[in-house]
């Protein structure tokens, strides 16, 4: 018998002051029967980060040709593309020519050093390519965190992100990879 995706619910106040976007939304996660806590939170840090009303989760691991989450436009072609974890160098070319936008959110920190000295060379030329790492440290906030259903506050200003229940609250700085500086 076929293990069924864990529904995690996600009240959250959107408050980005770099962007001046702000919002309270109702978001439905599932997290799949082989996804890590770590994961499934990075990619509600990730729809965080990139706040839209358009901006989607996808069929996610179990899609090989769709993104964890991704924004289209009003003709339906892909304006945002987002990635985690360490994809492989052929699909995140793939993306940077279907997307106007691609980012990638890494982690794992063993992992991801030594994925990114092979790929980072290949990776350069793209420049519509923005990656992002999480570091370990973060990671482990970030899945103490998950719960199925969460109310969470989120504020966003040069580059930070305040994220807090009601019990925890963490201060996130990610470690940019590759991409503009704003």
């Amino acid at each position: 018998m076929a293990l069924k995706a864990t529904v995690h619910k996600a009240a959250i106040n959107v408050a980005d002051m770099d962007r001046n976007y702000f919002s309270d939304v109702n978001l439905v996660l599932a997290q799949h029967p082989s996804e890590t806590p770590q994961r499934m939170m990075l990619r509600l840090l990730a729809w965080i980060y990139h706040a839209d009303d358009r901006l989607e989760f996808t069929r996610g691991i179990s899609a090989e040709d769709e993104p964890a989450l991704w924004l289209h436009n009003d003709c339906g072609e892909p304006q945002l593309w987002i990635e985690l974890g360490l994809p492989d160098e052929k699909r995140l070319r793939k993306a940077c020519h279907l997307s106007r936008q691609v980012v990638l959110y890494t982690y794992n920190e063993r992992a991801a050093r030594v994925w990114w000295q092979q790929v980072q060379p290949a990776l350069s030329q793209h420049d519509n390519l923005i990656v992002w790492f999480v570091d370990d440290g973060q990671m482990a906030q970030l899945a103490e965190l998950a719960q199925r259903n969460m109310a969470l506050q989120a504020t966003l200003q040069d580059g930070l992100m305040w994220l807090s229940d009601q019990q925890t609250h963490l201060e996130i700085k990610l470690q940019q990879w590759q991409g503009i500086t704003e």
